[in-house]
């Protein structure tokens, strides 16, 4: 607790951004289900908070939306979790003699005591989400050299702060003073923060898997069935986290810049292939878990659906809902600098007919009532402990 409580303070800090100017709960804030809102986020440059957030003026507008959707944080603490972001491309693994597979490769500090902590390192290198560009400050030149040599420039504002350099040798039983502190540290309270303020294990499902066949209604139920049933939901939503940590294509309508190889000139996002070259992968995205997934709108790697009811309709039958699916649904601030890249994937036909082709699910056919009773469902994995956590917004934040 000690630790997560450095951390809590850490989370809605700015002073982990390149230019001082976002912290982590601008893309992950507990009033948007620790999301922003956004089908593609507003990164380093933009003002605001959530579906409000602006992309900035001036010298300091953003100059890419964030390729892909920001996911909710609830359950990361999970030890069963090995494999994190919609591509996978940091996970457990000693391919690199440190413990995990990650875009650092050997470049990964010591000491990390988690893949949650892991996870925590890389968007303070992400130029679009809080490094800043290139010449605008100390951490995102360091970063153009090389992705670890943004941190100790970081780790430095921390321990020289009046407040976090005592706490964290209090905290830290491995450091005796505010000169030992390293990234290692940072990320290690981070992630003591994150997996208890957003663990949710007491939601009316969880309660009828302990036994309270009361806990869900007539139309949860009807629609737990469904999910374990005839809708083949837990074919991928599987085990205690409602994934099985793998990916699939399911021919969400792409959009924005997305993720791609290296020197891939096109604006298209591959998914896992991007991570693991190799074309079998083309377009799979990691299984997310469904815990408080009715308070983490809108849906899919780049946020395509605005609601359970889209995204549920998509599974059944992602052709047609790619037929019927419109701009418009996305949520995406007006950046008119932007706006005529945004939907370029979405217009090339020839890159759809790839993506169309590798769909991996079958359509299912399901009458209106089961669909709206698979919704009920949804919601009965909702918290009850969600509006009450252990630490909450620091009344200092300002978005």
């Amino acid at each position: 607790m000690e630790q997560a409580a450095i951390g809590h303070q850490l989370f809605y800090d700015p002073i982990l951004s390149g230019n001082q100017n976002i912290s982590c709960a601008h893309c992950h804030h507990p009033d948007l289900g620790t999301s922003d809102g956004l089908s593609l986020g507003i990164g380093e440059g933009g003002e605001g908070l959530g579906p409000d957030r602006t992309p900035g003026t001036g010298p300091d507008k953003i100059r890419k939306r964030i390729p892909r959707n920001s996911p909710g944080l609830w359950n990361l603490g999970a030890k069963e979790i090995h494999t994190v972001f919609h591509d996978g491309r940091l996970s457990i693994s000693d391919v690199y003699g440190n413990g995990f597979n990650s875009p650092a490769q050997e470049w990964l500090p010591d000491g990390l005591n988690s893949l949650l902590a892991a996870q925590a390192l890389f968007p303070l290198t992400s130029q679009f989400e809080m490094a800043g560009n290139v010449a605008e400050n100390q951490v995102t030149g360091a970063v153009h050299d090389r992705i670890d040599k943004g941190w100790p420039i970081l780790a430095k504002r921390v321990r020289t702060s009046p407040y976090y350099g005592p706490a964290m040798v209090a905290a830290f039983d491995e450091v005796e003073t505010a000169e030992e502190i390293t990234i290692t540290q940072i990320a290690n309270a981070l992630a003591a923060f994150m997996a208890i303020e957003w663990r949710s294990t007491d939601s009316p499902f969880d309660q009828y898997l302990a036994g309270n066949t009361k806990a869900l209604t007539a139309a949860q139920k009807s629609g737990m069935d469904l999910f374990y049933g005839k809708a083949q939901c837990s074919s991928c939503h599987s085990g205690p986290l409602m994934t099985d940590q793998r990916f699939h294509a399911l021919g969400v309508p792409p959009f924005g810049p997305g993720r791609t190889r290296q020197w891939d000139p096109y604006a298209r996002d591959v998914g896992r292939m991007g991570e693991s070259d190799r074309l079998e992968d083309a377009y799979r995205f990691r299984t997310p878990m469904l815990r408080n997934v009715a308070l983490t709108a809108p849906y899919g790697h780049n946020g395509a659906f605005p609601d359970l009811e889209s995204i549920i309709r998509h599974h059944l039958n992602p052709h047609s809902s790619l037929e019927n699916w419109k701009p418009q649904m996305a949520a995406l601030p007006s950046v008119p600098w932007l706006q005529k890249t945004d939907f370029l994937v979405w217009e090339d036909r020839f890159e759809m007919e790839r993506q169309i082709s590798k769909i991996d699910i079958d359509p299912i056919q399901l009458t209106e009532p089961e669909v709206q009773n698979l919704i009920s469902f949804m919601h009965s994995l909702t918290g009850f402990s969600v509006n009450s956590p252990k630490f909450g917004v620091p009344k200092g934040f300002v978005p």
